[in-house]
């Protein structure tokens, strides 16, 4: 239900200029989606919608730029509290234990960041070990992913 009216709510803004949430919730009824402007107001903060200028002292809904990045930092965070079960740091190395068979995807997701500081990565089954230029760094870099993974 929700991936639907999502889904209607991109393709209506595609369509149309639509600048209120009131106007977005009358559109949805039209096609037969009764919700009410908590829902809407939801639903905008997950599309990571934002109101564009069109002229004329208008706006309307359009979908951020920033969305695909949005969602992959989104994921990350998902990732990494479904499948890390500590971090803790030791001179310039970061030591993050996984669930089984975990570490190669939590390494790899760890790797996608492009964190500054980061020399490079090796990954096992349960244990991902993150090299990094210096204690400073390892320790600044452990603090953040436990505050991730709470």
């Amino acid at each position: 239900m929700k991936n639907d009216r999502q889904a209607m709510i991109l393709e209506i803004i595609e369509k149309e200029p639509v600048d209120t949430q009131e106007q977005l919730q009358q559109r949805l009824k039209e096609l037969g989606v009764t919700c009410t402007q908590a829902t809407i107001s939801r639903d905008i903060k997950q599309l990571h919608l934002v109101k564009e200028p069109v002229g004329q002292g208008r706006y309307r809904y359009t979908v951020s730029s920033q969305r695909s990045r949005l969602n992959v930092a989104d994921k990350l965070r998902n990732i990494f509290r479904e499948s890390i079960t500590s971090v803790d740091w030791a001179q310039n190395i970061v030591v993050v234990k996984t669930m089984p068979g975990l570490a190669g995807a939590a390494g790899a997701a760890l790797d996608s960041m492009n964190i500054p500081g980061v020399v490079g990565s090796l990954a096992g089954d349960d244990t991902a070990l993150l090299i990094l230029r210096d204690a400073a760094v390892a320790e600044n870099l452990c603090d953040e992913l436990k505050e991730m993974i709470k």
